[in-house]
């Protein structure tokens, strides 16, 4: 590896959660002696995302083509990528074949714990599941379960809660919600199977259709409440965190109060299915399609109709809600051609949901941990808040993007001795992140408690 390549890194992606890392490693760049290559499908984007830093060069690169991702990747000591989840097993093969390192901020597919052997081999590390959710929840996880543990203690209980909110100058809807990730992703949370955890010793599952109705309550000082949805899938980590004796583990998502109970009307009416197409769906009124989910009656209204089936009051907060989104204009036109009741809906809350120029993000991130140490059952409760900066250095961005930035400095700087397809579970990874992120205004406030068990 030349001298050049020995400090350089290639991003692949410089979309929205690129920002706050391209910045931090622009930043070190001088007193690191780093190079950074910022490839994107748009040479605009990523040359915007340069910052016209001297150290920076912009690059057009399609993934799909080979040749030129293969030369791109070639000329990098390590390679972040930030593409889509499903596009990462290309870059990643190549960089076995080039013997290059690669972080991610996605989860491990069964695909890219397939190179483990190869990437031990080579003496790479694959660094994945860094970012926010997964990636900070690991992280500021494993070190309280470590700190338990090595006091002796034993492990009861674990709860994970993270969700990408509204920050609370900028909350101006009755849903106390705006989009601050993936739209669609919000759409169909929690569809594909029932969302299983374990609650003292026993298995629960909870089926898509009451997915919403079955929330934990949840108070951070200076914030007030929040509820928390189950995840589809607790016990993942299960074994990943050493958790497999623990009576109780559930992980779920954050919204404000009310939001959830407001969500299961879409869920009831049909609006979140993303199975079929809607006929006609390019000139349909946005009130047409709410109609579509209601029976026929020859006199009444369309919200006369809705209100009987939800049974829902016209002065409820609920109705409300839904007025506010506009539903039952009949001169807003969907505009998309063979289009799923999902996809529809995602526009309709688009409208209405999308940040404005100057809202901010907030990501709220609350860990509860039971134990036992000593004979005494015990629990610590442990909580973050980020608000983002604007609409380029948001909170989504920065806590993404930093610990994928931070990581990549530590490989650089051989403070990982570990190889292989991994996880940021283990101390010399997380504690310098955590320690770090802590000046970026990422901070945990822990709090012994007394031991409440499940809460649900």
């Amino acid at each position: 590896m030349s001298t050049s390549q020995h400090r350089t890194i290639l991003i692949i992606g410089a979309g929205r959660s690129a920002s706050s890392l391209i910045r931090y490693l622009l930043e070190k760049s001088e007193a690191e002696n780093l190079r950074l290559l910022i490839a994107d499908m748009s040479l605009e984007l990523a040359q915007k995302k340069t910052l016209n830093h001297t150290n920076a060069t912009a690059m057009a690169l399609s993934i799909f083509d080979e040749s030129q991702r293969q030369k791109a990747i070639q000329q990098a000591a390590i390679v972040i990528s930030m593409l889509p989840a499903h596009l990462h097993i290309q870059v990643a093969r190549d960089c076995v074949k080039f013997k290059k390192h690669l972080v991610t901020a996605s989860y491990i597919s069964d695909e890219m714990q397939a190179l483990d052997a190869d990437v031990k081999a080579n003496n790479l590390i694959f660094m994945n599941e860094i970012g926010l959710d997964p990636g900070i929840d690991h992280m500021s996880a494993m070190k309280v379960i470590d700190e338990i543990r090595d006091k002796g203690g034993k492990m009861l209980l674990f709860e994970s809660f993270c969700g990408g909110l509204v920050a609370p100058d900028s909350d101006t809807n009755l849903w106390n919600y705006k989009f601050t990730w993936a739209p669609r992703n919000v759409v169909l949370a929690g569809q594909g199977g029932s969302a299983k955890f374990l609650q003292e010793g026993t298995y629960k599952y909870i089926p898509y259709c009451n997915l919403f109705r079955r929330t934990e309550f949840l108070e951070v000082e200076g914030f007030g409440k929040f509820e928390a949805y189950p995840n589809r899938d607790s016990l993942k980590y299960r074994s990943v965190y050493g958790l497999d004796d623990a009576l109780t583990l559930y992980r779920g998502t954050i919204r404000r109060v009310g939001f959830s109970k407001a969500w299961n009307m879409f869920i009831q009416l049909g609006m979140t299915d993303d199975t079929y197409v809607m006929e006609g769906s390019e000139n349909m009124s946005y009130r047409q399609y709410v109609n579509s989910f209601l029976p026929y009656h020859p006199t009444d209204s369309v919200e006369i109709k809705l209100r009987l089936l939800l049974k829902i009051d016209q002065d409820d907060i609920m109705w409300e809600k839904l007025e506010e989104l506009d539903l039952f204009n009949d001169k807003k036109i969907v505009g998309i051609p063979n289009a799923t009741p999902a996809q529809i809906l995602e526009k309709i809350l688009t409208d209405s949901w999308t940040l404005q120029p100057s809202d901010k993000d907030m990501i709220v991130m609350y860990h509860k941990f039971g134990f036992e140490l000593e004979g005494q059952k015990q629990q610590i409760d442990s909580k973050m808040v980020c608000i983002g900066e604007d609409q380029t250095y948001t909170a989504m961005a920065k806590t993404v993007g930093l610990p994928v930035a931070m990581v990549c400095l530590l490989i650089l700087n051989g403070k990982i001795k570990a190889s292989g397809v991994q996880l940021p579970i283990q101390k010399e990874v997380y504690q310098p992140i955590l320690k770090e992120l802590e000046h970026y205004g990422v901070n945990f406030k822990e709090e012994l408690m007394p031991y409440f068990g499940y809460q649900i």
